[in-house]
Parts: structure tokens; sequence; C-alpha cells
């Protein structure tokens, strides 16, 4: 599933979920070749066979990688302009050209991170992302400097970073980022990318941050909402569960609660938690309920009307 999340410090709103359907392309050309003949005599035949090598080129036609679903979300994003202010920062599985130059045509900024094999170019050779930072390490590690980063969750973090524009392949000149979490260097280094080559390392970090909102959206989503307890069959009866699932997170987070005196909330400290919400969400429905039957008894109906109302048989 390819995600698109808005977030800030306080709320976390899922924009849309686009399931990304498997790709047969291999075993439909295979059984095409397989079944191939070098003539037909009946046209029932050749019938068939058209039909075949249409549906082939439909579903070839129809497929979308997950770089092509995100390009269009973001697109999609842009065109209704609801976050005129919000930056991207997504996973290097959708990182693509067609996304970034989007997004910079925007006058927006990109993070993400780098996969290790990436190839860089360092003092007019071109080198391993992973390679390089081996050898920062080594010969460098001076050059690694300290950051207190405040991330979206408002945890204080320390960060050893090194950081310089660099050029890659086809993206041009763009800031690299090779980050740790220990002071001595010996945990596996991270790498980002952005294309805001203005930006210091505490800014990028800080940014990439907020990609890990997704991850709780999909978390909470999953446990609260039923994102994934759909049990229709049609894709857009799909689709529509799934979006109804990102609306229910959303007025969740915004519902008004107080905070429990109960015995069984007294793990939250005094905080209202997302159960202390749906409760009072749940409680809200309980009471339109009564004062609904309730005049529905002043006007005279018996028992059993009130519940063929509320419950039709």
């Amino acid at each position: 599933m390819v995600t698109a999340v808005v977030s800030n410090d306080t709320l976390i709103d899922g924009l849309d979920v686009v399931v990304q359907e498997p790709s047969n392309q291999k075993e439909e050309m295979a059984y095409l070749e397989e079944t191939a003949r070098e003539s037909y005599d009946q046209m029932e035949a050749v019938s068939n066979r058209l039909l075949e090598l249409l549906h082939y080129l439909k579903h070839e036609r129809g497929y979308k990688k997950r770089t092509e679903i995100a390009l269009e979300l973001v697109k999609q994003i842009e065109q209704e302009g609801h976050f005129p202010e919000a930056h991207y920062a997504f996973d290097n599985g959708v990182l693509s050209l067609d996304l970034t130059r989007f997004i910079e045509t925007r006058g927006k900024h990109w993070v993400t991170e780098l996969e290790c094999s990436r190839n860089i170019q360092w003092r007019g050779d071109w080198v391993r992302v992973d390679e390089l930072s081996a050898k920062l390490r080594a010969d460098h590690p001076e050059g690694f400097g300290h950051y207190k980063v405040r991330c979206r969750n408002g945890e204080i973090k320390d960060y050893w970073v090194f950081t310089k524009v660099v050029r890659l392949k086809r993206y041009g000149r763009k800031r690299l980022v090779i980050m740790h979490e220990t002071e001595d260097l010996s945990d596996s280094p991270r790498f980002l990318l952005t294309d805001a080559n203005h930006w210091n390392s505490g800014k990028i970090i800080q940014t990439w941050s907020y990609r890990w909102a997704c991850e709780i959206f999909h978390e909470f989503t999953k446990q609260m909402t039923g994102l994934e307890s759909s049990q229709v069959r049609k894709e857009e009866a799909v689709k529509r569960h799934f979006r109804l699932s990102c609306v229910s997170q959303s007025l969740i987070q915004r519902a008004s609660a107080s905070v429990s005196k109960s015995e069984r909330f007294e793990f939250a400290k005094g905080e209202i938690t997302f159960g202390q919400r749906c409760r009072t969400i749940a409680r809200e429905v309980f009471r339109s309920m009564l004062e609904l039957s309730k005049r529905f008894f002043s006007e005279g109906k018996s028992c059993d009307e009130v519940l063929d109302i509320l419950m039709p048989a």
C-alpha cells in the first residue's frame, strides 16, 4: 500500500491509501508464448486469441509502479492546495526523478533516505555512499558534527552528522547527510538526501522525522479504526473503506474528552488517551439513542415499537 499522510507536532491525518495491484505480466506472457499457433483455421479461435492479447495489453497499460502511484498522490495533494507550507518526506522505494522534479516545480523541498549502494560523485570519482561513510569514519571522524534535534514527537535526540552537497547521476547536486546516533560512530549510519541544499543537518533530520508519522498512522488505523477489517469484495468498496478509516482516525484525534478518574486509565497519568476519546464518542452516541428513545416513549410508543425503530427486524 502506498500511503499519503500529513502531520504536525500534534496531529496525524491520513490523506489516502492506494493498493498496488500485483503484476502478472510475466506469467501472462509465458502463457501467450506457450499457446501461440502458426495459423488459425476457425474464426472463433482467432477471436479468442485476440481477446487474450487485448487482455494482456489492458493489464500491461493498467499496471502502475509504486513511483507512479506516489507521483499521482503528490499531484493530487498539490492540485487541491490544502497544505501550501508542507514539505515532503518519503522512502527511497518511491524516489524517482519525476517525483522530485514535480515537488521542486511547486516550490517545495523533499527529504528521503538513500540506499547504501547509491553512487555519488566524490572528488571526481563515483563511489558508493556506504564506502564513503566508512572512509570518513576512519580518516576524518572529526568531520561528524554534534546536533541536538527536536523530532516530531518532541523528543530531543543527539546525532553526529556529516553533510555535504554532492552530485548524483540524473538528480544533479543534492545535499547528503550521513548520521550516527552514537558519539563513537560505531552504529550503522543512515543516509538522507534532500534538494534543500541550504538546509542544515538539524533541519533535514527534523523533516525526516515526520516521515515516521506514516508508521504511526498505520498502527493506529489497524488497531482503532479497522483499516484491515474490510470484508467487502469490490475494488471501489475497498477504497471507500480505506478512506473512511482515514476520516475516522482524524475524527478520533479531534474528539473532545475529559480526563477519566477511572482506575482503568490510571496509566495515562492525567493525559487524555485515544481510548478515552473513543469512549467519549461512544457515550455521545449512546446518549443520542437514549434521548431518541425517551422522545418515542413520551409519544406513547411501546417498547416493541421503539425496538423496531432502533433495530428493524
